[in-house]
Formats: structure tokens, sequence, C-alpha cells
């Protein structure tokens, strides 16, 4: 199945800041595991995606309305994990086009503060204008250990129901370590596979009950 046949409208938006601060990934998921996870949005477990299993790892309600949720192959590490899947949870209408506009915005201007000669960005959305999917390469050369290149697609998604209205944002990232050039070229090979599980992969069902929303360390 072709990647334009699945999403087939592609926008190449030039746009360059953060989307709601919703990812805690890349460079920013630094704190280890805790020892006990609260699954704040009750999905049931393991997550399959892309024929793995990933396991809740982390969770952290960050505000009334918003929580958020990662989840890891079992063998992984949590701080230099290999691959990760991300869900924010937004209890509240938000616009999909200005969230993904962020997103993009924040990949151009973090490629041109890093001078990152191997990030892209891009934009698909789906027919029924519904969905969008924002998925960008950034590479990082951490002051300890490895570098690595890290391949990130982020599934927007507004829900409906009745009177009430949300935003989920389901991603996925995978790293690989190594020589830049190569890791960057490796991944952009299975852009389109990974595209493709993103895709076609069923949203978990949400079932959200807020907790206490933690405090700012």
């Amino acid at each position: 199945m072709k990647l334009r046949n699945l999403f087939a409208i592609s926008i190449g938006l030039a746009f360059s800041s953060i989307a709601y601060s919703q990812e805690t990934k890349t460079e920013e998921t630094a704190a280890s595991a805790p020892v006990e996870v609260i699954d704040r949005l009750n999905i049931p477990g393991p997550l399959t995606f892309n024929e793995n299993e990933y396991f809740l790892t982390w969770s952290k309600q960050n505000s009334a309305t918003w929580a958020q949720q990662q989840y890891i192959l079992r063998d992984d590490d949590f701080k230099n994990y290999k691959e990760l899947i991300n869900i924010s949870y937004f209890d509240k209408e938000i616009d999909i086009d200005n969230a993904a506009k962020q997103k993009v915005e924040y990949v151009e201007k973090r490629k041109e503060r890093t001078q990152d000669k191997y990030s892209f960005v891009n934009v698909t959305e789906s027919p029924d204008g519904k969905e969008i999917i924002v998925d960008y390469l950034v590479t990082v050369v951490p002051q300890e250990g490895e570098s690595y290149a890290e391949y990130n697609i982020d599934r927007f998604k507004n829900f409906h129901t009745n009177e009430k209205k949300s935003f989920l944002i389901f991603s996925y990232s995978k790293r690989i370590a190594g020589e830049l050039k190569y890791s960057s070229k490796a991944l952009s090979k299975e852009r389109s596979q990974l595209m493709e599980a993103v895709i076609t992969t069923a949203i978990p069902v949400v079932t959200y009950k807020p907790t206490a929303v933690e405090a700012k360390k």
C-alpha cells in the first residue's frame, strides 16, 4: 500500500515552535522511569504496534485537562530508548491545524538553531481533514553518550462525542545510534513503512479520569 493512498493530501508547510508542549521525547526525555506507573488514561496494555508490544513506563498529569503516557519495548532502556510510543490526551478542544503548525515550526527552528543538516519535516493530512500527521527527523549529539538520529511520527486527532470534545496525539519515535549520516539514511529508508504502521494503527480507547496535577520540579 503506497503512502499517497493512505493519506492523499500531503502539505509542505514552511512554518517553524513546539505544539502545546505535548512531547517529552527526543532530547527532552531525561528522567528515569518511576518504579510504579499510574495508568492515567485507562488504556489496556501492552500496546501492540507494528507487530511489537510496548509497555507503559512513564505517565504524568501535566494539567487538569492534559495527561501523558509513554511506552517502550520490554527490554528497552527508558533513558536511552530505541523505540517509544507517546500518547498525549487533552480533555478539551484544540485546533488541529494550529497544533500541527506549531510542531512544524518547532522542528524548523530547531534545525536552524542546531544546524542539523539531516533534519527534515513533513505534514500529511487525511482526506476527511480529521487527522494530521507530522513526521520529522532530528539528529542529537549529547554531552554524554553516543550520537543518534531520531525519527518521529506525530498523529493528531480530534474526538467529538455528543457534546464532548477532546484531542489526542499518538506519537512514535525510533532512534538509531552511531554515525549521523548513516543513521539518518537508515531511518529515512524506513519512513514509508513506519508511516503506514502509524496511519493504520487503531487509536487506543481512552477513559480519562484526571488525577492530581504533578508539581513542577
